[in-house]
């Protein structure tokens, strides 16, 4: 499949860019809930999502929407609210674990080569 940016494509994009501010809001609120489970189950969601992004439009668009709506809701999960307080606090070690962990599975996944990208040998073998 080629990389060219057709209608379908970009409104993909903008599907997975919402989705991923969704995950990414949610995950960032499990994190600190139970502190292995709650990190896994996260980032178990985001893989599950930037692999689907990649597998649905075939190209790694489909992640770079996918990451940037995830990282877009930490930066407005970390703002500071007017009382003065934070909604994400970085007291923990899993906060930074979550965001390391999710951009390597990011890259992972915008780099994987799928069945389709490999190419295809005009010589079969003999039976």
């Amino acid at each position: 499949m080629s990389g060219a940016a057709t209608a379908g494509r970009i409104a993909g994009c903008v599907v997975l860019l919402v989705l991923g501010a969704l995950t990414g809001a949610a995950g960032w609120l499990v994190v600190d809930l139970w502190f292995p489970g709650g990190l896994l189950l996260a980032l178990l969601a985001v893989f599950g999502l930037f692999l689907g992004g990649r597998i649905a439009l075939g190209t790694g668009f489909g992640v770079g929407g996918a990451a940037a709506g995830w990282f877009l809701s930490y930066v407005m999960l970390s703002v500071p609210r007017p009382e003065g307080d934070f909604l994400l606090s970085s007291s923990g070690i899993s906060m930074y674990v979550y965001l390391l962990g999710g951009t390597v599975l990011a890259v992972i996944c915008a780099t994987m080569r799928g069945p389709l990208d490999r190419p295809v040998s005009a010589a079969r073998p003999a039976k």
